[in-house]
């Protein structure tokens, strides 16, 4: 009952931003610009659905080379045959929650041939059920959190990233409900796993990691969070049927979704000096509740316990 009062009060809370009213809203002060990506190569995790797909057909569209990164080989093979440009478009098959395979990326034909201009770390998932990945990590903290982590420092220390480089992380709105934790991020007990809550604290860490990045890099690449609002995508109608069948109405589409990653990438604005999370080409802080800012863990131990968990240790 009370974690029912709890879900009403933060939907009532976020309703007329994360919706689609909120997108609406933004929009209509919006100039018309069109990006203009000739020439940039991008990288995209979780290519083959929702927001990803989206961003990488856009991004394709609007002059990019675009590296899909999926797990479906089908589903990249329907997406090539639906760019604009499909020899501009390479899909790379890839199990983005095995640490084995996400640090082999780096040195991969299609990443390694030329410097990768725009990263978007988009990929993630909800799960309701619990589940163990061949190397005994929860598997939607592998692939929401542990797999962007060995996949950005793994692209920089081989010197994949080209000047002036960007990467996107892409959070979400559900940080909002939860403080940085680390140790209840990977969840291996299946008895204590909730998969909304882990969800939520991949995606605080996003934002947390996502400005120690920009300390310790100081632009070289800079780093971007943002969250997309509540958008319509398959994840949510598996992993969320009654928010959706209670919000359907109000729910952003994929393209909405992804408005804000192609303005970064087009308009390049700093990021916020104290931190914050992008949402409709606007900075919002990146707290809306006291008590998701009392956190005993540190953003140097967030990245400590990254670099472990990534090394086995």
């Amino acid at each position: 009952m009370l974690r029912s009062i709890a879900s009403l009060f933060f939907y009532a809370r976020f309703l007329n931003r994360f919706s689609t009213r909120g997108y609406r809203r933004a929009a209509a002060d919006w100039p018309t610009v069109e990006p203009d990506f000739s020439g940039q190569t991008w990288l995209v995790t979780g290519a083959t659905g929702g927001i990803g797909r989206y961003t990488a057909l856009a991004a394709n569209s609007y002059g990019a080379r675009v590296i899909a990164l999926g797990r479906n080989p089908h589903a990249l093979d329907e997406l090539k045959t639906e760019a604009s440009a499909p020899r501009r478009l390479l899909p790379v098959e890839v199990d983005l929650s095995c640490m084995a395979a996400v640090g082999k990326l780096a040195g991969q034909r299609a990443i390694k041939s030329q410097p990768v201009d725009v990263l978007v770390n988009n990929v993630g998932v909800l799960l309701n059920a619990h589940e163990l990945t061949d190397e005994g990590f929860e598997r939607s903290f592998a692939t929401n959190m542990l797999g962007p982590f060995v996949l950005t420092e793994s692209l920089r220390q081989a010197g994949r990233f080209g000047d002036d480089a960007l990467v996107i992380n892409v959070s979400s709105g559900g940080m909002y409900g939860t403080p940085l934790v680390t140790e209840a991020m990977n969840c291996t007990e299946p008895d204590q796993f909730d998969g909304v809550a882990a969800y939520a604290r991949h995606k605080r860490a996003m934002v947390v990691l996502t400005r120690w990045w920009n300390e310790q890099w100081q632009g070289s690449p800079t780093v971007q969070v943002m969250h997309p609002g509540w958008v319509d995508t398959a994840g949510v109608r598996t992993s969320l049927p009654l928010f959706r069948r209670t919000l359907k109405p109000l729910l952003r589409n994929a393209e909405q979704g992804a408005d804000t990653i192609l303005w970064l990438a087009q308009a390049r604005p700093a990021p916020p000096p104290e931190g914050g999370i992008w949402l409709d080409r606007s900075c919002q802080p990146e707290h809306e509740f006291a008590f998701t800012r009392r956190s005993p863990v540190s953003p140097e131990q967030l990245v400590e316990y990254l670099r472990l968990a990534a090394s086995g240790s």
